[in-house]
């Protein structure tokens, strides 16, 4: 512990004092570049945040419900929860693990309905993504594209498909919507595949229900 920190909590109250230490072991990881993992539980009025570079590679692994991927021009990933009841947003979990040259973000517990989570990471992203059942949908990512969902919606915006080397696209049953591939598909076991000049790769699989390419 640096001699600022001490002597910046000698003149603190007990419970303050404690709050400030909490939250110093809690950051020093992001900064010094030791331990590796965050968890934290949910604030409506203070979304998750932490520094993640642009180009890395993320994994993320959803509890079902409604979820909403986003890219956007910071170098952050971002988790916010919007729900009916504010104190039961306090009850979803999210935990944060950075490796070498990627990271894995969790998301699990809170209520079953009215409610909405979305996480942001910077646009240029490589996605690996994992969710029991609900609606998810991914926008505005440049990247590779793994995600698969078990059960329900899947909608994932691939921006121009001249980007991509390979495309892999399946449902178990339910049905492909995927106009910028010129593809539609419905029944069981359906998919399609798709190989160009691109740099990206791009696999969707849902088990039960839709899913849409745009």
């Amino acid at each position: 512990m640096s001699p600022f920190l001490l002597s910046s909590t000698r003149n603190l109250p007990v419970h303050k004092a404690i709050h400030f230490f909490a939250l110093a072991v809690l950051f020093a990881p992001l900064t010094q570049g030791q331990s590796k993992k965050i968890e934290v539980t949910s604030r409506p009025d203070h979304p998750f945040l932490v520094d993640f570079p642009s180009g890395s590679q993320l994994s993320l692994h959803l509890r079902s419900g409604d979820f909403r991927i986003v890219g956007h021009d910071d170098n952050k990933v971002s988790v916010r929860v919007d729900a009916k009841d504010p104190e039961k947003a306090r009850e979803v979990k999210v935990r944060f693990e950075r490796l070498d040259n990627s990271a894995k973000l969790n998301v699990s517990g809170g209520p079953k309905n009215n409610i909405q989570i979305t996480i942001e990471v910077p646009r240029a992203t490589g996605l690996f993504v994992r969710m029991l059942a609900g609606q998810l949908e991914v926008t505005d990512i440049r990247g590779d594209k793994d995600v698969q969902l078990h059960a329900g919606e899947l909608i994932v915006g691939v921006g121009d498909p001249a980007d991509y080397s390979h495309v892999q696209a399946s449902v178990s049953t339910g049905g492909i919507e995927a106009e910028p591939f010129g593809e539609s598909h419905g029944g069981l076991f359906r998919s399609f595949h798709k190989e160009g000049n691109g740099k990206y790769k791009l696999q969707a699989h849902v088990g039960a229900d839709d899913l849409t390419l745009r």
